[in-house]
């Protein structure tokens, strides 16, 4: 079949051959392949055109015409309409192979790893209720499936690829079950108390975001609410409720947006408790701050982090650069393991917290400095430090930047370990690494996120 005798919204049967990194199901007719939104392996699905691309073709599945032996009926009543959990319908261990897979596809494509066997994939025991952080948006304009009804405000998620409309959500499945909770209380509060939430298009309203994080192995929690503006007689019913409802809150948080931009960052004033929350890892503690990055899921980066405590299989004399540091976590967890360590993180708050961390762990070998890494490496912002002999870099979804990667290699360290939870991204980092002067010696999958299609990964290079 020719991609040119195809139209936008024809119907078509597929048989659904694999599963793709993002969670779209892949067929092949003739020489042509499909991306099939909704769809997984060795299922038979009608099938709807929704792009045509010179070398593939996006759809979506109208009608499953043939399960698949390894499906399995998705717990959450959102699954249709929300983007999140793409594979809840698979069941797991299926899941766990194909993003086995994907890795090893992604990294024989474009990451200089052909012939190097790739890990199994490290599974994880909680595959429900596991992340600790969900960030919601206030909507006055709902995305509405047949025969439900909404009240003027609604608290919920963004329909994929929709900046404007918002899924109204009443239980997740993959987020901490007090969240639920927290998630009713506000919903029915805003509506008693006749709040007005925050139009996108027209840039008017007040209610923006709530974020809500918690403390697993402390059972602290966190709300941020997120405006417009600040009127604090206007937002105080809805922190009293939490307050009075929820009995593990230490943290109750007012972040003013005035922009246009629609994100979560602003000034932030607190209405209750304490203006952070505590998470445990292993032995240490670390202050968790509104804006300040931490794993989402607290469950799993044990796991993570002493996979990277094996790999890097440390000296007492080895100096540790923690680059996209967050609040320290890689870094002070390792720490009694070299002889320093200095971490980098563009987040000014999280380099406060780091700090923090160090000192509350007893941990007097680490040091934090703030700044943007594409420009940190290579200037006196540090000072006179000492060259590192082991880097370990843990960017966000876009990976490093070039000027990032330049640095690196010019740094010549003996060991990078990449950690990342995009792999296509590192992969592409990874090239440029191995055509200059590294060789990968070990990449080990490790599932942070079940049901979805991300997954973290970590990578080892040495110095050739």
């Amino acid at each position: 079949m020719e991609n040119k005798k195809l139209k936008r919204q024809q119907e078509i049967k597929l048989t659904i051959s694999d599963l793709a990194f993002g969670g779209r199901g892949i067929s092949k007719l003739d020489d042509l392949v499909f991306f099939v939104k909704d769809a997984i392996p060795n299922q038979e699905v009608i099938a709807k055109v929704s792009k045509i691309k010179k070398k593939y073709v996006e759809a979506y599945n109208i009608e499953t015409l043939k399960d698949s032996a390894d499906q399995v009926n998705p717990v959450c009543e959102h699954f249709e309409w929300c983007g999140g959990c793409t594979t809840q319908q698979l069941e797991y261990q299926k899941q766990l192979h194909y993003k086995q897979k994907q890795i090893s596809d992604i990294l024989n494509k474009i990451g200089g790893a052909k012939d190097l066997d790739i890990n199994s994939i490290i599974g994880c025991d909680k595959t429900f209720f596991y992340r600790n952080k969900m960030e919601y948006t206030f909507s006055g304009v709902p995305w509405y499936i047949a025969d439900e009804s909404y009240d003027d405000i609604i608290i919920g998620l963004h329909v994929p690829k929709r900046f404007d409309k918002i899924l109204n959500i009443n239980k997740c499945h993959i987020n901490h079950e007090v969240f639920n909770e927290i998630l009713k209380i506000s919903k029915e509060v805003a509506v008693k108390e006749k709040m007005i939430p925050y139009d996108v298009r027209k840039h008017t309203g007040f209610l923006r975001f709530l974020v809500i994080r918690i403390g697993v192995h402390t059972n602290e929690v966190m709300v941020n609410l997120v405006t417009a503006g600040h009127k604090p007689k206007v937002i105080k019913p809805l922190a009293d409720a939490l307050v009075n409802k929820i009995p593990n809150i230490r943290s109750i948080v007012n972040t003013i947006n005035t922009k246009k931009s629609n994100i979560v960052s602003g000034t932030s004033k607190l209405l209750y408790g304490e203006e952070f929350i505590n998470e445990k890892i292993g032995d240490y503690i670390f202050k968790i701050s509104p804006n300040s990055f931490f794993q989402t899921n607290s469950y799993q980066v044990k796991t993570l982090y002493d996979y990277i405590l094996k790999t890097a299989n440390f000296k007492k004399t080895d100096i540790l650069y923690d680059l996209y540091c967050g609040t320290g976590t890689i870094g002070i967890y390792l720490a009694k393991h070299v002889k320093q360590v200095y971490g980098i993180e563009i987040v000014e708050d999280a380099i406060k917290d780091a700090k923090h961390n160090a000192k509350t762990n007893n941990i007097d070998n680490a040091n934090f400095y703030c700044g943007d890494l594409k420009d940190v490496l290579k200037s006196d912002v540090m000072g006179d430090i000492k060259k590192p002999n082991i880097v370990i870099v843990d960017p966000p979804r876009p990976g490093l930047h070039p000027n990032t990667v330049k640095n690196l290699i010019k740094l010549s360290p003996e060991k990078i370990i990449y950690v990342s939870c995009n792999p296509a991204t590192m992969a592409r980092d990874i090239e440029v690494l191995v055509s200059s002067q590294y060789t990968i010696t070990d990449i080990q999958p490790i599932d942070m996120f079940p049901h979805t299609p991300h997954i973290e990964c970590v990578a080892t290079l040495i110095l050739n």
